[in-house]
């Protein structure tokens, strides 16, 4: 059994010890024993068991002394700031996932290593000093047992790279334009207030569709390089709780047409484990709530123009399914932390048997 432990229970942070308990592969192998979370214990219990968005947790959560229980299992809870300071190795914790959003780089998140911990998983886009960033369905073989320090990129790259690989693989893409459609996010504010570097953010959540940056094309770059400088891309914010899409036009070199493009994504599904699956009847997003893959794409919106032009509609529960594809990387982990735990117990009674 692997200890784990979450430092910060934002929106990811919180979902993700929902499905540490709730996913019957995990909760077999991993066992959340810690959280850092600056907030008062009331508030982190009473959110653990109530979510405006995905509904009550179905598991009991309540307040212990030194922290909190959910069902049978006692977690304890810590409020430091600073990584360095939270007593991981109290715990027993072997691998941290650092949902704070905060921690971007090998220097910042390596502040977690030590006293037993071995892994550190960061839920956000990380500097490409990090060991990987893994966009799991793309390049989980690229994982690694020496890797300590990983990302599990953004939920906007998970859902994207594994449609790019299926459509470059089978008609060549050449360029395109990625827009995503982006559910309002906590660095929005309800009423027009103040934000401290963009002035498109100082609008009220759900009164506008918002513009705002991103870095998906910089994904694109580091996880398909033969795509560099092909894909743009930009992000709008609207007015929802959960649940996103990505509008995506490419110009391929391959001639092809709407059916052919949907059948070369439907083909690929098996290849990517519960990652990539496609809808072919007419929903609005509310309809994906609670969907794991991590790219769904809406074979309804498939257009093709002159042969060569193809424009797709991709959906993604931009919370719900980010945080499967990083317990699927922490199992990942753990498996390595079982290995290598074997190995040198194996070593260790060797080297008895040598003495005797």
């Amino acid at each position: 059994m692997t200890a784990v432990g979450i430092n910060g229970l934002g929106r990811i942070g919180r979902l993700l010890a929902r499905r540490l308990h709730e996913r019957q592969d995990a909760s077999g192998e991993l066992e959340l024993v810690m959280c850092n979370e600056v907030a008062d214990v009331e508030t982190v219990a009473h959110l653990l068991k109530y979510d405006s968005t995905h509904g009550r947790f179905s598991q009991p959560v309540s307040i212990e002394p030194g922290g909190l229980r959910i069902a049978d299992q006692s977690i304890a809870l810590s409020h430091e700031t600073e990584p360095s300071r939270v007593a991981w190795g109290d715990r027993g914790v072997d691998l941290v996932v650092d949902c704070t959003g905060v921690e971007f780089s090998r220097a910042s998140a390596s502040a977690h290593l030590g006293k037993g911990v071995k892994r550190v998983l960061l839920s956000q886009p990380a500097s490409i000093d990090v060991d990987g960033t893994i966009i799991w369905g793309l390049n989980q073989a690229s994982l690694k047992p020496d890797m300590s320090v990983i990302s599990a990129g953004s939920c906007t790259s998970n859902a994207l790279m594994p449609v790019l690989s299926v459509i470059d693989k089978a008609f060549g893409i050449n360029a395109g334009i990625v827009t995503t459609i982006h559910s309002a996010m906590n660095d929005q504010p309800v009423i027009d207030a103040y934000h401290h570097t963009d002035l498109r953010k100082t609008r009220a959540a759900f009164n506008s569709v918002i513009p705002v940056e991103t870095g998906l094309a910089q994904g694109v770059e580091r996880f398909l390089p033969h795509l560099s400088n092909k894909i743009s891309a930009r992000a709008l914010r609207v007015p929802t709780l959960n649940v996103s899409s990505l509008d995506v036009v490419l110009s391929v070199d391959k001639s092809t047409s709407a059916h052919e493009v949907n059948a070369a994504i439907s083909e690929s599904i098996d290849a990517f484990d519960g990652v990539l699956a496609v809808n072919s009847e007419p929903l609005a997003s509310c309809d994906f709530l609670g969907a794991e893959a991590s790219s769904i794409v809406d074979t309804t919106q498939t257009q093709v123009s002159n042969g060569h032009l193809i424009k797709l509609m991709i959906w993604f529960d931009n919370e719900w399914a980010f945080v499967n594809r990083m317990v699927d990387i922490v199992l990942r982990l753990s498996d390595f932390l079982a290995e290598d735990s074997f190995r040198k117990q194996t070593e260790t009674e060797s080297r008895h048997r040598k003495r005797d």
